[in-house]
């Protein structure tokens, strides 16, 4: 199996009269004499009369996310050619997180982009991403909701404070609304599975001072499993049941006749074993099954010309299933009383015997909110403006399996135990209850589920200023600054079962969480250094108090705008930033996990079976209060040429670097160290320190002698990772007379390089061109949309650059998918949508190392889907 809208600038700028993203996002009141239209930027928090900043910006507007067939919020972003990392998502396997879609921007990693909504932090996924990382979950926002995303892919700490290294998306929720909005969805894969459904409504009104909106968001999917997919439809060929004589190797059971009617019929057996290649497409979700109950409020009290008092509340009732794998059996080492050998017995259950493959299913019911209450107004006459705000998120998450059986299974196959012979427990076990297959009465005194509550929280209390300070010859100084306190907690509690004995072969895992308080203050200015020259400057102060210590950090950026020509702007910007360590790695219990492409070099050495060859080796991973912050500094430039109101055309460079890198201790390195330790005799404190962290069997042992166990690993402040790349952007609009008008959209993104260190001792890894990197170099996104009367219709094109394959022994082309919409306005109230994804149906292939036979992470196989939704309009 794989492991795996620019605008003209005014000679003087009219800055500041609300907050950018912490003071909301209702219009700006414009001042003085002449009323110019003021846009809040995400990457700045001084209001300004035009898009484009010294940092590229991309905004996504709610009717591109319609238009161009993204299914969601989290697919809208992950479409942007900045987000060039794999991620590991609902169909990756046995993963901590099926249930979460996370971003990587520029291939850093899910935690090191901040995600706000409103501008607000919200709380992280409370189970880590690969079991390692915090992250925050973009599957459960409510599109219906949507007035904008923007984008911002570079640094930018001195802002916002933590996490802000790859970059920001800041989700812009709306605040007014007039009527009610009812829209209808129902869809399909034309290949099979994921049928699904959605309600969206959503409106809002004014009364009198009041400003009020809602909108709630109801979806419904069904799954889609591999052995709906044709290609998938065979894996590799693994053990149905067995009995084996661990002295001699050999395999007592009679085969596969036994088995006869489980896994579809399709076993194979060479008459003492039997196996099927349909384990993994018999139980595993491609998609997995989902019910989404999201929605969001705000309300805004208007109580005098410039001030108001507001609410807001966003929530989500979340129910996911998936499955990746079935139950099994494997007994202890023991003495066959009957046999006087010692022996071990193997039994995986088919659906056939378990009642079916859903009764398996793991699942996931989630509950998270976020809400904020604000007061902002403006202090007399002047441009001063100020906000208090307090701000909690929360999230729960309730995980549920099945798949491992309860403690009554072993007295089932192996009877009753009789002793103990040379350590080993003794049985006299009945060979006829292994060879056959369960009945589903039989099963279910064995099925049992395991449950495991986390919850994370986040909250933050601020108090924000902006307006002018003075004037220069070119405009007004603006300034704006913010204090801040908050609190981020999370919690797992693991199910005491797993220590009780309630369940076969599970061993006690301990309870997981932690907080930490954070404090900061940061201001900015804006400085019109000339008619045509700007200049922006931010800092910001951050401390962390966690685990009896605290650390500060000081970050600041630096910008400049220089618009030679009223259309053309040249950019600049550099800005130093950090991340805090994730919670989960200072406080994380232990946690285990596997790498799958290693060698075992000391047992290589004394020949152990298999050692020598690259496979699957476990880890033990736990947290450590000992880690520092990450630094990070970003640079980018460019320019914005928009010769008419009709076309525009940007280019940036850009380039991030981190050091002090939170890494996993390196399993390579420790065994590799482990190796030429015990071949020195060494008994140093090095050596002492590494042969501690390897788990092995003993040398004399009677069964699988010097057979590694596993690794035990902690995160280090050690690593470093440079990055750099060009995003070029155009747009363009035309007018066809009497057959509409068109326009059309083209995004390049190439990663120019991408080197990372281990260690400050270690070689360099170009990842740009590692076959351990399953990233994009390269990803282009282009529209085109055309406007007739009544009808809109919209065509979409990724292409996305070539990646490694499974087998890391070569590259997959490239790869391009196509989504195309159609809408038809009925009336003034109502419209009607048709929206295929993947109009060619085609589903990128990768047979180097075997099923899945298709690239997980980098592109999904659920081939053609389609849509058809109606909308309706009540109200004014």
């Amino acid at each position: 199996m794989q492991s795996r809208n620019h605008r003209r600038r005014p000679a003087t700028l009219a800055l500041a009269t609300g907050l950018a993203t912490l003071l909301g996002n209702g219009p700006a009141q414009a001042t003085g004499d002449t009323a110019l239209e003021r846009v809040t930027v995400t990457g700045s928090r001084i209001a300004r009369a035009q898009q484009e900043g010294p940092s590229p910006v991309t905004v996504i507007s709610a009717e591109e996310i319609r238009a161009r067939g993204y299914r969601n919020v989290y697919d809208a972003i992950a479409s942007q050619t900045q987000n060039t990392g794999m991620t590991q998502g609902e169909d990756y396997g046995n993963t901590f997180q099926p249930a979460a879609s996370a971003l990587n921007l520029r291939g850093l990693g899910p935690n090191h982009t901040l995600v706000l909504i409103n501008g607000r932090r919200v709380a992280d996924y409370p189970t880590a991403y690969g079991g390692n990382v915090n992250f925050t979950n973009l599957a459960n926002i409510p599109s219906v909701m949507i007035d904008r995303i923007e984008l911002l892919s570079s640094g930018a700490s001195a802002v916002y404070g933590s996490d802000a290294i790859a970059g920001v998306v800041n989700i812009i929720l709306k605040d007014k609304a007039s009527g009610v909005d009812v829209n209808v969805r129902g869809g399909y894969a034309e290949r099979g599975g994921g049928d699904n459904q959605r309600l969206q409504i959503s409106g809002g009104d004014s009364w009198g001072d009041f400003d009020g909106v809602f909108g709630l968001e109801l979806t419904n999917r069904e799954p889609i499993w591999a052995d709906q997919r044709g290609f998938m439809d065979s894996g590799p060929a693994l053990d149905v049941g067995y009995r084996r004589n661990l002295q001699s190797g050999q395999y007592l059971g009679p085969g596969c006749g036994a088995y006869a009617g489980i896994f579809k019929g399709s076993l194979s057996g060479n008459g003492r074993r039997c196996t099927t290649d349909q384990v993994y497409n018999d139980y595993w979700t491609l998609q997995t099954a989902k019910e989404n109950y999201d929605g969001y409020t705000r309300g805004t009290w208007h109580f005098s010309d410039s001030g108001q008092v507001f609410a807001d509340l966003m929530f989500g009732f979340d129910h996911i299933q998936n499955n990746t794998r079935g139950p099994s059996f494997t007994s202890p080492d023991f003495i066959n009383q009957g046999s006087g050998q010692l022996e071990r017995w193997y039994r995986r259950f088919s659906s056939e015997e378990i009642g079916g493959k859903t009764s398996n299913n793991s699942k996931w019911r989630e509950v998270s909110w976020t809400g904020t209450l604000g007061l902002e107004d403006r202090i007399g006459d002047t441009s001063w403006h100020y906000q208090v705000a307090a701000n909690r998120s929360e999230y729960r998450s309730t995980r549920s399996t099945r798949y491992t059986p309860l403690a009554g299974i072993r007295d089932f196959y192996l009877g009753p135990q009789l002793g103990t012979r040379d350590g080993y427990p003794v049985f006299d076990p009945d060979p006829s209850r292994l060879d056959r297959p369960l009945t589903e009465d039989e099963w279910r005194q064995f099925r049992g589920s395991l449950v495991q509550e986390s919850k994370s929280t986040s909250q933050t209390l601020s108090l924000s200023g902006n307006g002018d300070l003075f004037e220069l010859p070119a405009g007004p100084v603006a300034f704006a600054g913010v204090l801040e306190a908050g609190r981020q907690e999370y919690h797992i509690d693991t199910d005491d079962a797993l220590a009780d004995g309630s369940f076969y072969n599970t061993s006690p895992a301990a309870n997981a969480g932690g907080g930490r308080d954070r404090y900061a203050a940061g201001g900015e200015f804006s400085i019109p250094l000339a008619d045509s020259l700007l200049a922006s400057v931010a800092g910001r102060w951050d401390q962390y108090k966690f685990s009896g210590r605290s650390e500060q950090q000081k970050t600041y950026n630096l910008g400049l705008e220089w618009r030679p020509l009223n259309s053309l702007l040249l950019r600049g910007s550099y800005g130093t930033s950090f991340r805090a360590p994730d919670l989960n790695y200072l406080f994380q219990a232990d946690s285990n996990g596997y790498t799958p492409d290693q060698i075992d070099y000391y047992g290589c050495s004394q020949g152990v079976a298999g050692a020598c060859n690259r496979g699957r080796v476990d880890y033990v991973q736990s947290g450590t209060a000992d880690l520092a912050s990450e630094r990070g500094k970003s640079w980018t430039y460019g320019f914005v040429w928009s010769p008419t109101p009709n076309f525009d055309f940007s280019t940036d460079f850009w380039r991030v670097q981190i050091d002090d890198l939170l890494t996993s201790l390196d399993i390579n390195r420790l065994l590799q160290q482990e190796n030429d330790c015990r071949a020195s005799g060494s008994d140093s404190a090095s050596c002492q320190a590494v042969l501690a962290r390897i788990d092995r069997n003993a040398g004399n042992a009677a069964v699988d002698p010097n057979q590694l166990q596993r690794v035990r690993i902690n995160a280090i402040n050690a690593a470093s990772e440079r990055v750099s790349g060009l995003d070029l952007k155009t747009n363009l609009r035309w007018g066809a007379g009497e057959y509409g008008a068109f326009s059309s959209t083209l995004g390049y993104s190439v990663v120019l390089s991408h080197n990372y260190k281990e260690a400050d001792d270690a070689p360099s890894e170009d990842l740009r061109t590692s076959r351990n990197n399953t990233d994009w170099r390269s990803k282009v996104n282009a529209s085109l949309t055309w406007n007739y009367g009544a009808f809109t219709t919209t065509v979409l094109a990724i292409r996305y650059g070539s990646v490694t394959n499974a087998a890391a022994d070569g590259r997959l082309s490239p790869w391009t998918n196509v989504n195309a919409s159609a809408r038809y306005r009925l009336n003034e109230r109502a419209s009607v949508g048709l929206t295929v994804n993947n109009l060619l149906n085609k589903i990128k292939r990768d047979d180097s190392a075997g099923w899945p036979y298709y690239p997980t992470g980098n592109y999904d196989p659920y081939g053609r889907q389609v849509w058809l939704d109606l909308s309706y309009h009540f109200g004014s």
